[in-house]
């Protein structure tokens, strides 16, 4: 059989020689009685065994993996890991316990696919059980055992090797899905987080932040999530997403899924990123406010989950305080370069900011006016028309200014402007000169 399509059931059939090994020294008499004890036998009977005498266990798995090089029994004693782990992950703190601490636990799982995966899965949950001291830090044992490998190396050794089976995995159904799956646990720490975004290994994950429709692809999509919910806890992370598709594709997320594991994990993310750089300003761009609250109406059941959206809806309404301020406006356009930012077509900032425009003799509007003329961009032209017509709308006397201004000419060239956006605009300020603030108000953008 082909070792990548290898299975644990079908590596755990398998009938090792141990007295071979035991007759051929590879094995101690101790480690014979020990495997004879746990081998083929129920889960109950060897979850009795860990419980009573799990460090010994370890050792003897350890011993195996460190002298043998036969490749089924190297598989046998890996799948026998996996399977204790999985029934119970706490059992990896076994691995760091004090009467191990003269060998080196970490070096056997640096070694076909099936070992690959296998050791990944399990060095993963044996490096996330490290002790730590009072003060919530890693211990990372005594550095003077200098041949033991070091807990820096196996980390960078992950890191290589996940990333390499996100970009081309060794295997085509379960290459993603464990390392997606060995990253959720690994990018607590601080380490991982460095070399994982300095392999850059962040634009990797990006593709797989899309709706999924079936179970597996909904546990990769979740993983996923919860990697960047990891990595949003990490500054030279954030400044890669802040530039990725990661935002759009994060709000498609939760715009569609169901699952409430991944609509959690997807709103405590843009949470920790709402006050991150321009990324607030984006939320905004992307509908985000409106999105919270078409979640918010929704029956969801963890406490948690309804915390974050209120959090998150509190943290938008700032930043769309923020990003309406005229300060903010006036800034924008002094640089001659606009966009649909959410305060152009706010109404609440136009009616309480109206005023500020007739400040320095009503220079934004001179300068809304210039740009007209003077730039070349299509968003900018639509924008600075759209503000005219605006201005227009709200001031009781913006039709008579604006025509002072000589701005109908210029406003009336771009009516014919190659672009829809632009001519849109320029017609809609066109009607808003011609009809007065009275009627301008029936007009919508």
């Amino acid at each position: 059989m082909d070792h990548a399509e290898l299975t644990t059931d079908q590596v755990l059939r398998r009938d090792i020689p141990w007295e071979t090994y035991m007759s051929t020294k590879l094995i101690s008499g101790t480690s014979l009685q020990l495997l004879r004890r746990y081998d083929h036998r129920s889960e109950s009977h060897r979850a009795q065994l860990l419980d009573d005498d799990g460090p010994a266990y370890v050792r003897v798995f350890v011993h195996v993996l460190r002298d043998i090089f036969k490749e089924d029994t190297v598989e046998y004693v890996l799948a026998l890991i996996d399977e204790m782990l999985a029934a119970n992950p706490k059992r990896a703190r076994l691995f760091h316990d004090s009467s191990l601490s003269d060998e080196d636990t970490y070096e056997p799982f640096l070694r076909n696919w099936f070992i690959q995966e296998k050791s990944c899965k399990i060095l993963a949950l044996i490096v996330s059980a490290r002790p730590k001291n009072q003060n919530g830090v890693v211990s990372n044992g005594d550095t003077s055992k200098k041949p033991f490998t070091t807990i820096d190396d196996v980390l960078r050794a992950l890191v290589k090797w996940l990333c390499e089976q996100l970009k081309k995995p060794s295997h085509p159904n379960r290459g993603v899905p464990t390392a997606v799956n060995c990253l959720a646990t690994l990018l607590k720490e601080h380490l991982v987080r460095s070399s994982f975004v300095q392999a850059d290994g962040v634009k990797l994950l990006v593709p797989l932040i899309s709706p999924a429709s079936t179970q597996q692809s909904i546990q990769i999509l979740y993983e996923a999530c919860l990697c960047i919910w990891l990595l949003s806890y990490y500054d030279p992370a954030i400044e890669y997403l802040a530039t990725s598709r990661a935002l759009p594709r994060l709000i498609d997320v939760v715009k569609t899924s169901t699952k409430e594991k991944v609509v959690r994990v997807v709103v405590l993310t843009l949470r920790n990123l709402l006050s991150k750089g321009s990324l607030g300003a984006q939320m905004v761009d992307f509908q985000l406010p409106q999105v919270v609250q078409s979640l918010k109406a929704q029956a969801w059941s963890d406490e948690d989950l309804l915390e974050a959206l209120n959090s998150l809806e509190e943290g938008l309404k700032d930043n769309i305080k923020k990003l309406s301020s005229f300060d903010k406006y006036k800034q924008e356009v002094l640089l001659g370069h606009l966009d649909w930012s959410p305060m152009h077509k706010d109404p609440l900032f136009w009616r309480e900011n109206i005023n500020h425009f007739e400040e320095n003799d009503f220079q934004i509007l001179r300068v809304l006016v210039t740009i007209l003329d003077t730039s070349s961009d299509p968003r900018t032209l639509a924008v600075a028309c759209f503000d005219i017509s605006q201005f227009i709308q709200h001031h009781p006397s913006g039709r008579i200014i604006v025509a002072d201004l000589k701005a109908k000419e210029r406003v009336m060239k771009l009516m014919n402007h190659e672009n829809t956006e632009v001519t849109k605009n320029a017609l809609l300020c066109i009607q808003r000169l011609f009809l007065g603030a009275k009627y301008a108000s029936f007009l919508q953008a």
